[in-house]
């Protein structure tokens, strides 16, 4: 039965380990491996690292490392084994239609976890994880760990999750956050899209050490920007200065990413056109870092028309040069030949609309922008009320009547976030949730401005303190005040809205122990749940398992399909045969038979792969086989010639 191929135990599965020579992959190292990128050469023992080798510690050179470096990149590329997703439709809301996801448990695991079905596809990340005051929890990642040793770890455990207090006067302050922090963000460039940023809240303690493992995870060049958000205007007492903010980190994943203008509600414009009010910005970047050497693309000539010039004395510009008119290159800045922000396509598509020439008193052009009215590019400083952090606190406090979580951030922040990082129909993810803020920012988004953003939020359940308001409030724990804030503030956002339309439902999973055995236990131990049952559901699944469970859990094993997809149970089939993407058939049924072969054949249109039980073939091999081919048989007699010869009708079968 070797033969037939297997459902991949672990998240990762078969990897291709093909090598490739040197040239070709030089020029895809730095999209794909920018930790490997070394002053502008690739560094092969970085490079030879990211693909899962790892040199002695003592031949080590100088680098940005901490005790732990190495083990943190080795836990950020582990694969994760006896660990899967278990729904809980009792905590759901309008689970057969939301595509909003809310998971519960380790966000390490939980990103292994989603790290097939979510790989480049999210748009925008953005978290607040703890901040290192010296009094927060830290996780630890050690999934070996014994009873004993997590008794160890000074009583701050919690239904065996591996998480304590990182005190400063600890001499692996900083270490422990770095390797806490470490895996996870790597995991979470994986999951990025192409295009997409990510966001990360942070302060005085650990900023410069986040600036460095951002630069060496997402590359320096890939530093938007760090955003001061002035979180508490009176301030707080720290010791000789009153602290009065925070920061929020912003990393593009590569450069297709462009974050899109925010709402300006304040601003008054001077100038106008048919389109509306703007303001004039400067088409150059400025910043060094772009330039013509490492943007080829964006170094391009505009050519300005100098006879004519509109009411505002701006002048028409093209791309194709004509006679009498002045070609303008992006001007040099510091010495170096700098870009446009705007590639080829796009600057065609806005010529003479919102792009034109302006001349300067030294008899110079520049290219300009037309800002429209109401938008803006985020600045570097953010001071006011709606991002103030007291305004989070009184938010949630209203709305779950309460001071139920402590310094929460304000949605109206992480709405600025969304706007200026995703798309209409983007998804967002949220690693560290705390109180859902980013869930009640997306629905917020949708509900005002339109869209079909979707959500994944990642919360470790900490238990609520005894004595804290929140478990005199009835919350056992930190994910319980989530979800009900999720749900009372899609309520309140109805009520403002009463005609929108947006996703105000949520599907709820726990990072649990797997429901398919695998290889959880040794032979001897297999033997013996043998020779004591013939029961093959014994054999084949865990205790408490169900059938969701197991369907889900072969679901986090498929390329590209969202959690969110509805599974469908086919009775016509059998009673413990589903389907879900309309691609992928999961026969769950102890045992297969002619008929079940052949009504598995008849589903239309036939599915991109089987999942059959392996025990469903009891030891018969040649029964096995037979039925296979009688399955390739089938599905084949009643397709026609076209579906026969396309390139898409390829399904597999493969057993668990």
């Amino acid at each position: 039965m070797n033969d037939f191929p297997r459902v991949s135990e672990g998240i990762l599965g078969e990897q291709d380990t093909a090598k490739t020579n040197t040239e070709l992959f030089l020029s895809i190292v730095g999209q794909y491996f920018p930790e490997a990128i070394k002053d502008g050469e690739v560094d092969f023992t970085a490079l030879r690292e990211e693909m899962g080798e790892f040199a002695e510690v003592g031949s080590e050179h100088y680098d940005f490392t901490w005790a732990g470096k190495q083990a943190a990149k080795k836990e950020a590329q582990a694969d994760l084994f006896g660990k899967s997703l278990r729904y809980k439709p009792e905590d759901s809301l309008n689970p057969d239609t939301t595509e909003n996801i809310y998971i519960e448990g380790d966000n390490l695991e939980a990103l292994k976890l989603l790290r097939r079905n979510y790989h480049g596809r999210i748009k925008m990340i953005y978290i607040d994880p703890p901040y290192n005051t010296g009094s927060d929890f830290v996780y630890h990642d050690d999934f070996s760990m014994t009873e004993g040793e997590l008794a160890e770890l000074s009583g701050d455990v919690v239904d065996g999750v591996r998480f304590q207090k990182n005190g400063k006067d600890s001499s692996r302050y900083h270490t422990n956050w770095l390797n806490m922090m470490y895996p996870r963000l790597k995991l979470a460039r994986e999951l990025l899209s192409d295009n997409g940023v990510i966001f990360i809240s942070a302060d005085d303690n650990e900023i410069d050490n986040l600036r460095k493992i951002c630069n060496s995870i997402f590359s320096e060049h890939c530093f938007i920007g760090q955003i001061t958000v002035v979180g508490n205007p009176r301030g707080r007492d720290y010791g000789g200065i009153a602290r009065m903010h925070d920061y929020v980190l912003a990393y593009m994943k590569s450069d297709k990413t462009e974050l899109n203008l925010i709402t300006d509600k304040e601003n008054e414009f001077k100038m106008f056109d048919d389109l509306g009010g703007f303001e004039l910005r400067e088409l150059r970047n400025r910043n060094v870092k772009f330039n013509k050497e490492n943007r080829p693309n964006l170094y391009y000539p505009f050519y300005i028309e100098p006879n004519e010039e509109d009411e505002y004395h701006l002048h028409n510009i093209s791309l194709e040069p004509h006679e009498g008119w002045i070609e303008l290159y992006p001007l040099e800045s510091q010495g170096i030949n700098v870009v446009w922000r705007w590639g080829k396509e796009k600057a065609l598509a806005n010529l003479n609309i919102n792009i034109k020439a302006k001349p300067m008193r030294n008899g110079s052009y520049m290219i300009v922008e037309k800002y429209r009215e109401g938008r803006m590019m985020a600045r570097s400083v953010w001071w006011d009320k709606d991002t103030n952090t007291e305004k989070g606190t009184l938010a949630v406090k209203e709305l779950l009547e309460g001071k139920i979580f402590d310094y929460p951030k304000p949605a109206e922040m992480i709405y600025r976030l969304l706007e200026m990082g995703t798309d209409s129909n983007s998804i967002v993810m949220d690693f560290f949730s705390g109180s859902a803020t980013t869930a009640h920012a997306v629905m917020q988004l949708n509900a005002e401005g339109g869209g079909d953003r979707k959500y994944i939020l990642v919360q470790l359940p900490e238990v609520c303190d005894e004595n804290s308001e929140a478990a005199k409030a009835g919350y056992k724990n930190i994910c319980e005040i989530g979800k009900e804030r999720i749900r009372r503030a899609a309520k309140k956002i109805h009520e403002d809205n009463p005609d929108a339309q947006f996703d105000d439902g949520f599907k709820v999973f726990e990072v649990g122990k797997t429901t398919i055995r695998w290889n959880l236990m040794d032979d001897d131990e297999l033997s013996e749940l043998d020779r004591a049952s013939s029961d093959t559901e014994k054999l084949d699944f865990t205790d408490g398992h169900n059938d969701t469970d197991i369907v889900y859990e072969i679901m986090l094993r498929q390329y590209g399909i969202p959690l969110s997809t509805p599974i469908e149970k086919l009775a016509d089939v059998s009673d413990r045969t589903y389907i879900f993407a309309d691609a992928v058939v999961v026969c769950l049924e102890s045992e297969i038979t002619d008929e079940l072969i052949e009504k598995l054949a008849d589903i239309e249109p036939t599915p991109a792969k089987f999942v059959l039980r392996d025990s469903a073939f009891g030891d018969n091999i040649e029964f096995k086989d037979f039925s296979f081919r009688k399955l390739s048989a089938l599905i084949r007699s009643h397709q026609t010639e076209e579906e026969r010869k396309s390139k898409y009708n390829n399904y597999t079968v493969e057993f668990i």
